[in-house]
């Protein structure tokens, strides 16, 4: 069985499951760059309109190889290879969805950082424990953390190394929601068809301003959120909707 088991899951939805058992789904170099090719491939595909990444009940992911890491030198290509690889997720234009079962470790939940929306079971397990192994998070996690949960709840977490449950995660802004385990994966394939139902290149302008004006002066991000709005009007999905809603019909986007 591949590492990677990718199935359409609905109209304009692609589901990529993490297949590695064996090892609680830990993030190998190879299964890194397997993901970033399906990622790379899924961005371009006009008939994609929104992903979830998943893993199994006990693990989304469990984090990083650790056998790796215990063989590389500072200056490993290695480093620039996993960069690489997390690139292709972080500049995906498409939304997204991390459906989060059992652990979600280290590089486990930073994978899950770089989606857009996480769900997550009442089971889940969350942590960044790199500082038990001599180690940081270096893969957005230090970055993104304190970005979603604040100072004072990212360095309390980072620097124990422990562990917290999906609620906890819930109540420091660092999942979307939680439900029961055995509806996880569920719950996100509904979030991605109803995403998916919707016009993509507003879904692609909200992403992207989302993620861009949180490190921009409030005056430039207010800017670029009024720039892309009108820019929209431009499209015939524009038209379209607001068309629709006069005429009290499901409109028919077309990514045009």
């Amino acid at each position: 069985m591949p590492d990677i088991i990718s199935e359409p899951a609905g109209e304009g939805v692609i589901l990529l499951r993490l297949n590695r058992p064996e090892a609680l789904n830990a993030l190998s170099l190879s299964l890194r760059q397997l993901l970033a090719r399906h990622i790379n491939e899924l961005s371009t595909d006009d008939t994609t309109r929104c992903i979830v990444i998943t893993g199994n009940d006990k693990a989304f992911a469990a984090g990083a190889d650790i056998g790796e890491l215990s063989r590389r030198t500072v200056l490993d290509a290695d480093f620039e290879r996993s960069r690489v690889a997390w690139l292709a997720i972080e500049a995906c234009p498409k939304p997204i969805i991390a459906a989060v079962n059992g652990f979600a470790l280290g590089g486990g939940f930073e994978l899950a950082l770089h989606c857009d929306i996480i769900v997550a079971g009442e089971g889940a397990t969350i942590g960044q424990p790199e500082v038990r192994l001599g180690l940081m998070p270096g893969a957005g996690g230090t970055q993104r953390i304190v970005r979603a949960a604040g100072k004072f709840a990212a360095m309390r977490w980072l620097l124990t190394g422990d562990r917290i449950s999906a609620t906890e995660a819930l109540g420091l802004g660092l999942v979307s929601e939680v439900v029961p385990d055995q509806d996880v994966v569920a719950r996100a394939l509904a979030l991605a068809d109803k995403i998916a139902s919707l016009a993509p290149l507003a879904v692609r302008a909200i992403k992207e301003t989302v993620l861009l004006g949180p490190d921009a002066p409030l005056p430039v991000a207010l800017a670029l959120e009024r720039k892309t709005f009108q820019l929209l009007f431009a499209s015939e999905d524009r038209a379209e909707g607001t068309q629709a809603f006069i005429e009290r019909r499901q409109p028919q986007f077309k990514g045009k």
